[in-house]
């Protein structure tokens, strides 16, 4: 069963960036509503279970500071998917691995495998190959820009991640430090909005009607199922799972929208999912040696 909810949870969040695109509006407007209609909902499941959340206030605003990056996050990202497509933009933001990896090894000195050395100029190779290099056949409006707003999408999610795990050491139920994270991506999507001039607060149908499923769908249920599973799953098996996401949106986005991809940017998404995917599975930095001996 709690694979079955892993599963359900990763389909659910691979629609993201289609609700993103079906909903056509501007970055910083699909970010705060993605917040907006999801924190009445978090909020009534937490009180539900508040008895069970102990975290401190200091852990609380951690989590609050994480949803302004992860804002961030989705400004550059609902910004990559009308530039470069829905499948390309969701491959792209999965380069937080590599960022996470080099976060890593400068704060925190874990030094990096030599795979991890061998693997991330692949990804970025992967990464020149999506832009199109500039060839006509290559899909999307605008390829590098959308390259290049996936790449700043990558380093803010994996911001993101960074300070969102310092939140929870204490595994307080999930409800919890999502809801403080969401609240804080509605403050910073509003912050956006002053820069951004397609932000717009007023309701519009069908718009709404997307940007209320990817509040639900996406930031509520699927997240509540993966984070739910992945404190009950082994690593190797959430990883793969978490990998399922962007190939399952690549699908979408070509049954959807017909996002046909020229064969460069089908052989830079290849390299950069391989890239991912090995990082993933084998780590991206060196474990510590066992002290003592046996």
């Amino acid at each position: 069963m709690t694979r079955l909810a892993a599963l359900l949870g990763v389909l659910s969040i691979s629609f993201s960036a289609i609700f993103v695109r079906l909903a056509d509006v501007s970055p910083s407007t699909a970010a705060f509503f993605r917040a907006g209609y999801a924190i009445p909902v978090l909020f009534l499941i937490w009180r539900l279970g508040r008895g069970q959340d102990y975290r401190s206030t200091r852990d609380r605003q951690v989590a609050f500071v994480s949803g302004l990056f992860l804002a961030m996050d989705l400004a550059f990202w609902h910004q990559s998917i009308s530039l470069i497509g829905a499948g390309l933009a969701t491959v792209l933001v999965n380069i937080q691995v590599v960022f996470v990896g080099l976060a890593a090894w400068a704060v925190y000195r874990e030094r990096p495998t030599g795979l991890a050395l061998f693997t991330i100029p692949i990804i970025f190779g992967g990464v020149a190959l999506m832009s199109g290099l500039g060839r006509p056949d290559a899909y999307g409006d605008d390829p590098l820009g959308g390259v290049i707003f996936g790449i700043f999408s990558g380093v803010a999610y994996a911001l993101f991640l960074l300070v969102f795990r310092a939140s929870n050491r204490g595994l307080a139920p999930s409800a919890g430090p999502l809801l403080d994270a969401t609240v804080g991506v509605a403050v910073g999507s509003l912050i956006a909005g002053l820069v951004d001039p397609g932000f717009d607060l007023g309701l519009s149908w069908p718009a709404h009607g997307w940007l209320l499923g990817l509040a639900l769908a996406v930031q509520v249920v699927g997240w509540l199922l993966i984070a739910a599973a992945l404190s009950r799953l082994p690593a190797l098996e959430t990883s793969v799972m978490l990998l399922l996401q962007p190939m399952a949106t690549v699908l979408w986005g070509i049954l959807i929208f017909a996002e046909h991809l020229s064969l460069l940017q089908w052989a830079g998404a290849a390299l950069v999912l391989g890239g991912i995917g090995a990082l993933t599975l084998r780590g991206s930095v060196e474990r510590p040696a066992p002290s003592g001996s046996p």
